[in-house]
């Protein structure tokens, strides 16, 4: 009897590793990139720039999905319901791991998705209209404290980054501006080019295109040093009012309960498309640095983070923006 159980189990442990051997790996089928924005702004040039690369490197497509509208909620709800298995990704930053959840009636927490890798950090670029008769931070300073909810800033919806980087600067001013939001950051430039809103904390390749009109002007970055991509224009924080810094970034993240072996494939992928010579060109066109995650553990820790100050900028926008 001895004898035929140690057969039997050698049988099985045969049975179990040529099982094992059969799965097919990942990936074996095109996979889906959801974007929370339209086509133009920040978010689809650095979408299609990865989706493109990273196609390559798993040989297998990646097709960019555009689901804009309510503050880029639409998209995070398709992903957070999304069967885990590594097919359907979300491009986000700080906003689903916070900010969300308090300014819309969304259906998901920052717990339903999984931080894969971070792909870039940005500095914001503040413009204004010409049209407005802004031309610096010093002047929409003293503008905004004369007259407070005169000036309206057009944003890319409730909530997120070109948001909450107004909300953060009424905080520290002193100041009350009229939040535009709009379904994507194109839009919302493109409303500050035609005269329709005033200023917007735009993202860079937004605030190129509102800029190259002719009909809008850059007033300063965003972040709290200076930046070697857009030299051109100063921190707000130097520019008369200390202590502003606040940056946009874009990561992957996947639903809740992907398989760890997947998201390591994933993770180790997106570091793989960064050390790319032109992926470097392409993203710093449009003012994205690369910024690769050293693991998967020290990403989640950072979008959590930053998850936390952009829930508290969204609780504060309740009282400081309409």
């Amino acid at each position: 009897m001895k004898k035929i159980s140690r057969w039997a189990v050698a049988g099985m442990t045969l049975f179990v590793a040529a099982a094992a051997w059969a799965q097919p790996a990942y990936p074996t089928k095109p996979i889906t990139l959801v974007l929370g924005f339209p086509p133009g702004g920040g978010a689809d040039s650095v979408g299609r720039v990865y989706a493109n690369a990273l196609s390559k490197i798993l040989q297998q497509p990646v097709v960019v999905e555009n689901k804009p509208g309510a503050g880029s909620t639409i998209a995070a709800g398709q992903v957070a319901k999304a069967k885990p298995d590594g097919y359907t990704l979300y491009l986000g930053n700080a906003s689903v791991m916070g900010s969300d959840t308090a300014l819309y009636n969304v259906s998901y927490t920052p717990d339903d998705f999984m931080p894969v890798a971070r792909l870039t950090v940005s500095p914001m670029i503040l413009i204004a209209s010409k049209k407005s008769g802004i031309s610096s931070v010093a002047d929409l300073l003293e503008k905004a404290r004369k007259a407070p909810g005169t000036i309206n800033v057009a944003s890319s919806g409730n909530g997120v980054i070109t948001h909450l980087g107004a909300v953060e600067f009424m905080e520290l001013s002193k100041t009350q501006l009229m939040h535009i939001p709009f379904k994507g950051g194109a839009a919302a430039t493109q409303s500050v080019a035609a005269g329709d809103t005033d200023v917007s904390f735009a993202t860079a390749p937004s605030a190129r295109s509102a800029i190259d009109t002719g009909k809008a002007i850059g007033l300063g970055i965003t972040s709290a040093e200076p930046s070697a991509l857009i030299p051109q224009y100063q921190p707000i924080s130097q520019l008369g009012l200390p202590g502003y810094g606040i940056a946009n970034w874009w990561g992957i993240f996947t639903p809740k309960g992907t398989p760890p072996e997947i998201v390591d494939v994933l993770f180790k992928a997106s570091n793989e498309v960064l050390q790319d010579a032109d992926v470097k060109k392409n993203f710093a066109t449009v003012y994205e640095e690369v910024a690769p995650s050293k693991s998967v553990e020290d990403f989640t820790r950072f979008a959590r983070t930053e998850g936390e100050q952009g829930l508290r900028l969204a609780k504060l926008s309740r009282e400081t923006a309409n």
